[in-house]
Protein backbone atom coordinates (compact mmCIF):
# COMPACT_ATOMS: atom_id res chain seq x y z
CA UNK A 1 0.00 0.00 0.00
CA UNK A 2 1.24 3.49 -0.88
CA UNK A 3 2.53 5.00 2.34
CA UNK A 4 2.90 8.62 1.25
CA UNK A 5 0.07 9.42 3.66
CA UNK A 6 2.53 8.45 6.42
CA UNK A 7 4.29 11.71 5.84
CA UNK A 8 1.40 14.16 6.07
CA UNK A 9 2.87 16.63 8.54
CA UNK A 10 -0.39 18.54 8.57
CA UNK A 11 -1.74 15.90 10.93
CA UNK A 12 0.81 16.81 13.59
CA UNK A 13 -1.20 19.58 15.16
CA UNK A 14 -4.24 17.35 15.58
CA UNK A 15 -2.27 14.47 16.99
CA UNK A 16 -0.38 16.44 19.61
CA UNK A 17 -3.49 18.10 21.01
CA UNK A 18 -4.04 16.64 24.43
CA UNK A 19 -1.13 14.29 23.84
CA UNK A 20 -0.32 13.55 27.42
CA UNK A 21 -3.87 13.20 28.66
CA UNK A 22 -4.38 9.91 30.45
CA UNK A 23 -7.77 9.19 28.91
CA UNK A 24 -10.03 10.57 26.24
CA UNK A 25 -12.45 7.73 25.73
CA UNK A 26 -13.28 4.85 28.00
CA UNK A 27 -16.96 4.97 28.65
CA UNK A 28 -18.21 6.40 25.38
CA UNK A 29 -20.47 4.34 23.15
CA UNK A 30 -21.47 4.81 19.55
CA UNK A 31 -24.97 4.63 18.14
CA UNK A 32 -25.69 1.78 15.79
CA UNK A 33 -24.03 2.73 12.48
CA UNK A 34 -26.38 3.53 9.61
CA UNK A 35 -24.12 5.05 6.95
CA UNK A 36 -22.55 1.82 5.71
CA UNK A 37 -20.90 2.05 2.30
CA UNK A 38 -21.15 -1.71 1.89
CA UNK A 39 -24.00 -4.21 1.81
CA UNK A 40 -24.99 -5.86 5.09
CA UNK A 41 -25.51 -9.57 4.45
CA UNK A 42 -27.06 -10.60 7.77
CA UNK A 43 -29.27 -7.77 8.96
CA UNK A 44 -29.93 -9.44 12.31
CA UNK A 45 -26.26 -9.61 13.29
CA UNK A 46 -24.61 -6.88 15.41
CA UNK A 47 -22.80 -4.21 13.42
CA UNK A 48 -19.21 -3.09 13.92
CA UNK A 49 -18.31 0.25 12.35
CA UNK A 50 -14.95 0.50 10.56
CA UNK A 51 -12.96 3.36 9.06
CA UNK A 52 -10.45 2.14 6.45
CA UNK A 53 -8.92 3.35 3.22
CA UNK A 54 -7.42 0.37 1.34
CA UNK A 55 -8.44 0.59 -2.36
CA UNK A 56 -9.94 -2.91 -2.29
CA UNK A 57 -11.77 -2.42 1.01
CA UNK A 58 -15.19 -3.03 -0.55
CA UNK A 59 -14.09 -6.52 -1.58
CA UNK A 60 -12.48 -7.19 1.80
CA UNK A 61 -15.60 -6.15 3.72
CA UNK A 62 -17.86 -8.22 1.46
CA UNK A 63 -15.61 -11.24 2.03
CA UNK A 64 -15.89 -10.81 5.79
CA UNK A 65 -19.63 -10.25 5.87
CA UNK A 66 -20.36 -13.25 3.65
CA UNK A 67 -18.29 -15.45 5.96
CA UNK A 68 -19.84 -14.25 9.24
CA UNK A 69 -23.34 -14.54 10.62
CA UNK A 70 -22.36 -13.51 14.15
CA UNK A 71 -21.14 -9.99 13.29
CA UNK A 72 -21.19 -7.67 10.29
CA UNK A 73 -18.93 -4.84 9.22
CA UNK A 74 -20.30 -1.39 8.45
CA UNK A 75 -17.50 0.29 6.51
CA UNK A 76 -16.84 3.97 5.75
CA UNK A 77 -13.88 5.60 4.05
CA UNK A 78 -13.40 8.96 5.78
CA UNK A 79 -10.15 9.65 3.96
CA UNK A 80 -6.54 8.82 4.65
CA UNK A 81 -3.47 10.44 6.16
CA UNK A 82 -4.15 13.90 7.55
CA UNK A 83 -7.84 13.76 6.58
CA UNK A 84 -8.52 10.65 8.64
CA UNK A 85 -6.22 11.50 11.53
CA UNK A 86 -7.84 14.90 12.00
CA UNK A 87 -11.24 13.21 12.24
CA UNK A 88 -9.85 10.63 14.67
CA UNK A 89 -8.41 13.29 16.97
CA UNK A 90 -11.57 15.38 16.85
CA UNK A 91 -13.62 12.35 17.91
CA UNK A 92 -11.18 11.51 20.72
CA UNK A 93 -11.33 15.06 22.05
CA UNK A 94 -15.14 15.07 21.86
CA UNK A 95 -15.35 11.63 23.48
CA UNK A 96 -17.72 10.56 20.71
CA UNK A 97 -17.72 9.88 17.00
CA UNK A 98 -15.01 7.23 16.66
CA UNK A 99 -15.82 4.01 14.83
CA UNK A 100 -15.49 0.69 16.62
CA UNK A 101 -12.45 -0.21 14.52
CA UNK A 102 -10.08 2.20 12.80
CA UNK A 103 -7.28 1.61 10.34
CA UNK A 104 -4.08 3.31 11.48
CA UNK A 105 -0.45 3.29 10.48
CA UNK A 106 1.76 1.55 13.00
CA UNK A 107 3.87 4.61 13.77
CA UNK A 108 0.75 6.59 14.71
CA UNK A 109 -0.55 4.10 17.27
CA UNK A 110 1.27 5.47 20.36
CA UNK A 111 -0.18 8.96 19.86
CA UNK A 112 -3.62 7.46 20.41
CA UNK A 113 -2.56 4.86 22.96
CA UNK A 114 -1.34 7.55 25.34
CA UNK A 115 -4.76 9.21 25.16
CA UNK A 116 -6.53 6.01 26.14
CA UNK A 117 -8.27 5.93 22.76
CA UNK A 118 -7.29 2.37 21.80
CA UNK A 119 -8.07 -0.98 23.40
CA UNK A 120 -5.56 -3.64 24.37
CA UNK A 121 -6.87 -6.48 22.22
CA UNK A 122 -4.66 -9.09 23.88
CA UNK A 123 -7.69 -9.38 26.19
CA UNK A 124 -9.82 -10.41 23.21
CA UNK A 125 -7.75 -13.10 21.55
CA UNK A 126 -5.02 -11.19 19.75
CA UNK A 127 -2.29 -13.53 20.96
CA UNK A 128 -4.05 -16.44 19.29
CA UNK A 129 -2.95 -15.04 15.92
CA UNK A 130 0.49 -13.82 17.05
CA UNK A 131 2.17 -16.81 15.38
CA UNK A 132 0.85 -15.60 12.02
CA UNK A 133 3.27 -12.68 12.09
CA UNK A 134 6.98 -11.99 12.32
CA UNK A 135 8.50 -10.72 15.54
CA UNK A 136 9.00 -7.27 14.01
CA UNK A 137 5.45 -6.97 12.68
CA UNK A 138 4.04 -7.84 16.10
CA UNK A 139 6.35 -5.47 17.96
CA UNK A 140 5.21 -2.57 15.79
CA UNK A 141 1.66 -2.90 17.16
CA UNK A 142 2.54 -3.79 20.75
CA UNK A 143 3.62 -2.14 23.98
CA UNK A 144 5.04 -4.81 26.29
CA UNK A 145 2.39 -7.51 26.63
CA UNK A 146 -0.36 -5.20 25.38
CA UNK A 147 -1.43 -5.39 21.72
CA UNK A 148 -3.11 -2.33 20.24
CA UNK A 149 -3.80 -3.38 16.66
CA UNK A 150 -3.87 -6.28 14.24
CA UNK A 151 -1.10 -5.87 11.63
CA UNK A 152 -2.07 -6.16 7.98
CA UNK A 153 0.63 -4.78 5.67
CA UNK A 154 4.19 -3.57 5.96
CA UNK A 155 7.07 -1.97 4.12
CA UNK A 156 10.38 -3.82 4.34
CA UNK A 157 12.85 -1.56 2.58
CA UNK A 158 14.95 -2.38 -0.47
CA UNK A 159 16.74 -0.73 -3.38
CA UNK A 160 14.78 -0.42 -6.62
CA UNK A 161 16.98 0.38 -9.58
CA UNK A 162 16.95 0.88 -13.36
CA UNK A 163 18.78 -1.88 -15.15
CA UNK A 164 19.20 0.25 -18.28
CA UNK A 165 20.96 3.02 -16.38
CA UNK A 166 23.18 0.55 -14.54
CA UNK A 167 24.14 -1.15 -17.80
CA UNK A 168 24.86 2.15 -19.56
CA UNK A 169 27.29 3.26 -16.85
CA UNK A 170 28.96 -0.08 -16.26
CA UNK A 171 27.41 -0.99 -12.92
CA UNK A 172 27.27 -4.78 -13.09
CA UNK A 173 25.79 -5.48 -9.65
CA UNK A 174 23.62 -3.37 -7.40
CA UNK A 175 25.48 -1.83 -4.43
CA UNK A 176 25.53 -4.12 -1.41
CA UNK A 177 26.79 -1.41 0.95
CA UNK A 178 26.23 2.31 1.28
CA UNK A 179 29.93 2.80 0.52
CA UNK A 180 29.37 1.06 -2.80
CA UNK A 181 26.24 3.13 -3.34
CA UNK A 182 28.28 6.35 -2.94
CA UNK A 183 30.98 5.03 -5.30
CA UNK A 184 28.38 4.15 -7.94
CA UNK A 185 26.75 7.57 -7.52
CA UNK A 186 30.12 9.24 -8.10
CA UNK A 187 30.77 7.07 -11.16
CA UNK A 188 27.45 7.89 -12.80
CA UNK A 189 27.75 11.58 -11.97
CA UNK A 190 31.28 11.80 -13.39
CA UNK A 191 30.02 10.31 -16.64
CA UNK A 192 27.26 12.89 -16.91
CA UNK A 193 24.52 10.48 -15.95
CA UNK A 194 21.30 10.99 -14.02
CA UNK A 195 20.89 11.50 -10.30
CA UNK A 196 21.69 8.24 -8.56
CA UNK A 197 18.89 8.67 -6.04
CA UNK A 198 16.82 11.31 -4.29
CA UNK A 199 16.62 12.90 -0.84
CA UNK A 200 13.05 14.14 -0.79
CA UNK A 201 12.39 16.21 2.32
CA UNK A 202 8.86 14.81 2.53
CA UNK A 203 9.90 11.24 3.38
CA UNK A 204 11.12 11.62 6.99
CA UNK A 205 9.82 8.17 7.98
CA UNK A 206 12.13 6.58 5.41
CA UNK A 207 15.09 8.68 6.55
CA UNK A 208 14.51 7.71 10.18
CA UNK A 209 14.40 4.05 9.13
CA UNK A 210 17.79 4.44 7.45
CA UNK A 211 19.20 5.95 10.64
CA UNK A 212 17.86 3.01 12.63
CA UNK A 213 19.54 0.69 10.14
CA UNK A 214 22.88 2.31 11.00
CA UNK A 215 22.31 1.64 14.70
CA UNK A 216 20.56 4.81 15.87
CA UNK A 217 17.87 4.61 18.55
CA UNK A 218 16.15 7.95 18.09
CA UNK A 219 13.52 7.29 20.73
CA UNK A 220 12.86 4.89 23.58
CA UNK A 221 9.41 4.84 25.09
CA UNK A 222 7.29 2.56 27.25
CA UNK A 223 3.56 3.16 27.60
CA UNK A 224 3.77 1.66 31.09
CA UNK A 225 5.70 4.79 32.12
CA UNK A 226 3.88 7.34 30.00
CA UNK A 227 5.63 10.51 31.07
CA UNK A 228 9.19 9.34 30.38
CA UNK A 229 10.92 9.35 27.02
CA UNK A 230 14.51 8.98 25.82
CA UNK A 231 15.55 11.13 22.86
CA UNK A 232 18.85 10.55 21.07
CA UNK A 233 18.83 12.29 17.71
CA UNK A 234 22.39 13.65 17.68
CA UNK A 235 24.28 10.41 18.29
CA UNK A 236 27.07 9.44 15.91
CA UNK A 237 24.98 6.94 13.92
CA UNK A 238 22.27 9.52 13.26
CA UNK A 239 24.87 12.09 12.25
CA UNK A 240 26.64 9.60 9.98
CA UNK A 241 23.47 8.89 8.01
CA UNK A 242 22.50 12.54 7.64
CA UNK A 243 26.06 13.47 6.67
CA UNK A 244 26.08 10.64 4.11
CA UNK A 245 23.01 11.93 2.29
CA UNK A 246 24.00 15.57 2.75
CA UNK A 247 27.32 14.78 1.10
CA UNK A 248 25.64 13.26 -1.93
CA UNK A 249 23.37 16.31 -2.18
CA UNK A 250 26.33 18.70 -1.95
CA UNK A 251 28.11 16.85 -4.75
CA UNK A 252 24.88 16.96 -6.78
CA UNK A 253 24.97 13.20 -7.19
CA UNK A 254 21.38 12.75 -6.03
CA UNK A 255 18.22 14.79 -6.44
CA UNK A 256 16.27 16.76 -3.84
CA UNK A 257 12.76 16.61 -5.28
CA UNK A 258 9.89 15.81 -2.95
CA UNK A 259 8.65 12.29 -3.59
CA UNK A 260 5.05 11.39 -4.48
CA UNK A 261 4.83 14.53 -6.61
CA UNK A 262 4.20 14.97 -10.33
CA UNK A 263 7.76 16.25 -10.81
CA UNK A 264 9.24 13.24 -9.07
CA UNK A 265 7.15 10.70 -10.96
CA UNK A 266 7.91 12.34 -14.32
CA UNK A 267 11.58 12.11 -13.41
CA UNK A 268 11.25 8.44 -12.50
CA UNK A 269 9.50 7.71 -15.81
CA UNK A 270 12.04 9.77 -17.75
CA UNK A 271 15.11 8.08 -16.27
CA UNK A 272 16.26 10.99 -14.12
CA UNK A 273 16.96 8.66 -11.18
CA UNK A 274 19.00 5.49 -11.22
CA UNK A 275 17.64 4.15 -7.92
CA UNK A 276 14.71 4.47 -5.56
CA UNK A 277 15.29 3.56 -1.90
CA UNK A 278 11.83 2.49 -0.88
CA UNK A 279 9.58 -0.22 0.57
CA UNK A 280 7.76 -3.34 -0.57
CA UNK A 281 4.61 -1.34 -1.32
CA UNK A 282 6.49 0.82 -3.86
CA UNK A 283 5.85 -1.35 -6.96
CA UNK A 284 2.11 -0.94 -6.45
CA UNK A 285 2.43 2.80 -5.92
CA UNK A 286 4.69 3.23 -8.94
CA UNK A 287 2.43 1.14 -11.16
CA UNK A 288 -0.59 3.20 -10.10
CA UNK A 289 1.33 6.39 -10.89
CA UNK A 290 2.08 5.20 -14.43
CA UNK A 291 5.65 4.00 -13.92
CA UNK A 292 6.56 0.75 -15.69
CA UNK A 293 4.72 1.64 -18.86
CA UNK A 294 6.03 2.92 -22.17
CA UNK A 295 9.63 4.10 -21.96
CA UNK A 296 9.90 3.01 -18.33
CA UNK A 297 8.69 -0.56 -18.84
CA UNK A 298 10.92 -3.62 -18.48
CA UNK A 299 13.81 -1.69 -16.91
CA UNK A 300 13.18 -2.16 -13.18
CA UNK A 301 14.79 -4.57 -10.72
CA UNK A 302 15.10 -4.72 -6.95
CA UNK A 303 17.94 -5.66 -4.63
CA UNK A 304 18.36 -5.87 -0.85
CA UNK A 305 18.82 -2.55 0.90
CA UNK A 306 22.51 -1.54 0.96
CA UNK A 307 24.11 -2.12 4.36
CA UNK A 308 26.55 -0.22 6.53
CA UNK A 309 28.18 -3.50 7.52
CA UNK A 310 27.62 -6.25 4.97
CA UNK A 311 28.64 -8.87 7.53
CA UNK A 312 25.89 -7.73 9.91
CA UNK A 313 22.86 -6.83 7.79
CA UNK A 314 19.97 -4.92 9.34
CA UNK A 315 16.45 -4.87 7.92
CA UNK A 316 14.23 -1.81 8.38
CA UNK A 317 10.65 -0.94 7.59
CA UNK A 318 8.87 2.06 6.08
CA UNK A 319 5.13 2.11 6.50
CA UNK A 320 2.54 -0.44 7.50
CA UNK A 321 -1.09 -0.35 8.53
CA UNK A 322 -3.20 -2.16 11.10
CA UNK A 323 -6.73 -2.35 12.52
CA UNK A 324 -7.22 -1.02 16.05
CA UNK A 325 -10.23 -1.23 18.36
CA UNK A 326 -11.21 2.14 19.81
CA UNK A 327 -12.19 2.72 23.41
CA UNK A 328 -15.47 4.17 22.16
CA UNK A 329 -16.57 0.78 20.77
CA UNK A 330 -19.74 -0.33 22.53
CA UNK A 331 -18.98 -4.04 22.03
CA UNK A 332 -15.23 -4.44 22.24
CA UNK A 333 -15.33 -8.21 21.89
CA UNK A 334 -17.09 -8.02 18.53
CA UNK A 335 -14.91 -5.10 17.49
CA UNK A 336 -11.80 -7.17 18.23
CA UNK A 337 -13.26 -10.06 16.23
CA UNK A 338 -13.50 -7.71 13.26
CA UNK A 339 -10.06 -6.14 13.76
CA UNK A 340 -8.43 -9.57 13.93
CA UNK A 341 -10.49 -11.12 11.13
CA UNK A 342 -10.83 -8.32 8.59
CA UNK A 343 -8.29 -8.62 5.77
CA UNK A 344 -7.08 -11.86 7.38
CA UNK A 345 -8.91 -14.36 5.17
CA UNK A 346 -7.15 -16.03 2.27
CA UNK A 347 -9.29 -14.44 -0.45
CA UNK A 348 -8.79 -10.87 0.76
CA UNK A 349 -5.06 -11.31 1.27
CA UNK A 350 -4.73 -12.86 -2.18
CA UNK A 351 -6.68 -10.01 -3.74
CA UNK A 352 -4.50 -7.48 -1.93
CA UNK A 353 -1.08 -8.78 -2.85
CA UNK A 354 -1.87 -9.82 -6.42
CA UNK A 355 -3.21 -6.34 -7.14
CA UNK A 356 -0.16 -4.79 -5.41
CA UNK A 357 -2.37 -3.03 -2.87
CA UNK A 358 -0.57 -4.44 0.18
CA UNK A 359 2.58 -6.25 1.13
CA UNK A 360 0.99 -8.78 3.50
CA UNK A 361 2.47 -9.50 6.91
CA UNK A 362 0.52 -12.73 7.43
CA UNK A 363 2.92 -15.68 7.43
CA UNK A 364 0.28 -17.87 5.77
CA UNK A 365 0.89 -15.74 2.68
CA UNK A 366 4.61 -15.13 3.15
CA UNK A 367 5.26 -18.87 3.32
CA UNK A 368 2.92 -19.84 0.47
CA UNK A 369 4.49 -21.18 -2.70
CA UNK A 370 2.44 -18.84 -4.88
CA UNK A 371 3.70 -15.74 -3.08
CA UNK A 372 7.28 -16.96 -2.82
CA UNK A 373 7.55 -18.02 -6.46
CA UNK A 374 5.64 -15.06 -7.88
CA UNK A 375 7.32 -13.40 -10.85
CA UNK A 376 6.79 -9.68 -10.62
CA UNK A 377 5.50 -8.03 -13.76
CA UNK A 378 6.83 -4.64 -12.63
CA UNK A 379 10.28 -6.12 -12.06
CA UNK A 380 10.29 -7.80 -15.45
CA UNK A 381 9.75 -11.33 -14.13
CA UNK A 382 12.12 -11.09 -11.15
CA UNK A 383 11.10 -13.16 -8.12
CA UNK A 384 11.25 -10.10 -5.89
CA UNK A 385 9.39 -11.67 -2.98
CA UNK A 386 11.72 -14.64 -2.71
CA UNK A 387 14.93 -12.73 -3.38
CA UNK A 388 14.36 -9.51 -1.47
CA UNK A 389 11.12 -8.71 0.32
CA UNK A 390 10.35 -11.87 2.27
CA UNK A 391 13.87 -12.15 3.74
CA UNK A 392 13.74 -8.44 4.61
CA UNK A 393 10.38 -8.76 6.36
CA UNK A 394 11.39 -11.86 8.32
CA UNK A 395 14.62 -10.18 9.44
CA UNK A 396 12.89 -6.98 10.60
CA UNK A 397 12.99 -6.75 14.41
CA UNK A 398 10.37 -4.05 14.88
CA UNK A 399 10.41 -0.63 16.51
CA UNK A 400 8.51 0.97 19.40
CA UNK A 401 7.44 4.40 18.18
CA UNK A 402 6.99 7.31 20.60
CA UNK A 403 3.76 9.31 20.84
CA UNK A 404 5.54 12.38 19.43
CA UNK A 405 6.76 10.78 16.21
CA UNK A 406 4.45 12.78 13.93
CA UNK A 407 5.78 16.05 15.34
CA UNK A 408 9.27 14.61 14.88
CA UNK A 409 8.56 13.87 11.23
CA UNK A 410 7.65 17.51 10.70
CA UNK A 411 10.92 18.65 12.29
CA UNK A 412 13.01 16.12 10.38
CA UNK A 413 11.34 17.31 7.20
CA UNK A 414 12.22 20.90 8.07
CA UNK A 415 15.93 20.19 8.61
CA UNK A 416 16.07 18.06 5.46
CA UNK A 417 14.87 21.11 3.51
CA UNK A 418 17.81 23.01 5.03
CA UNK A 419 20.23 20.20 4.15
CA UNK A 420 19.00 20.22 0.56
CA UNK A 421 19.41 23.99 0.42
CA UNK A 422 23.00 23.74 1.70
CA UNK A 423 22.14 25.58 4.93
CA UNK A 424 22.98 22.72 7.28
CA UNK A 425 25.34 19.77 7.31
CA UNK A 426 23.91 16.46 8.42
CA UNK A 427 25.60 16.73 11.81
CA UNK A 428 24.29 20.25 12.32
CA UNK A 429 20.80 19.07 11.44
CA UNK A 430 21.04 16.30 14.04
CA UNK A 431 22.08 18.78 16.72
CA UNK A 432 19.21 21.09 15.83
CA UNK A 433 16.74 18.20 15.91
CA UNK A 434 17.90 17.09 19.35
CA UNK A 435 17.41 20.53 20.85
CA UNK A 436 14.03 21.03 19.18
CA UNK A 437 12.59 17.66 20.20
CA UNK A 438 13.86 17.77 23.78
CA UNK A 439 12.31 21.23 24.23
CA UNK A 440 9.06 20.06 22.67
CA UNK A 441 8.82 16.85 24.72
CA UNK A 442 9.37 18.79 27.94
CA UNK A 443 6.69 21.27 26.94
CA UNK A 444 4.29 18.35 26.58
CA UNK A 445 4.98 17.16 30.11
CA UNK A 446 7.50 14.41 29.43
CA UNK A 447 10.55 13.75 31.54
CA UNK A 448 13.33 13.49 28.99
CA UNK A 449 16.50 11.41 29.10
CA UNK A 450 19.20 12.13 26.53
Amino acid sequence: MNKKRLLAAVSAAALIAGLTACSAGGGATNAKPTNCTNKIVDKEAPLVSVWAWYPNMATVVDNFNKAHSDVQVCWTNVGQGGDEYAKVQTAISANKGLPDVVMLEADHLPAYEIQGALVDISKYGANKVKSHFSTGAWKDVSQGDAVYAAPIDGGPMALIYRTDVFAKYGITTPPATWEEYAADAAKVSAAGGPAFGDLGANVPAALMALQIQKGAKPFEYDLADQKKITIKLDDQDSKDVLDFWAGLVKKKQIGTVDQFTTDYISGVVGGKYATYTSAAWAPGYLTGAGVGKGESSGVWAVAPLPQWDAANPVSVNWGGSAFAVTSQASDKKNAAKVALGLYADADSLHDGWTKQIIFPLNQDVLTSEEFIENKSEFFNGQQANKEVYIPAENAYEGFVYPPIVVYYYAQLQAVTVKINAGKLTGSEAATELQATMVKYAKSQGFTVSE
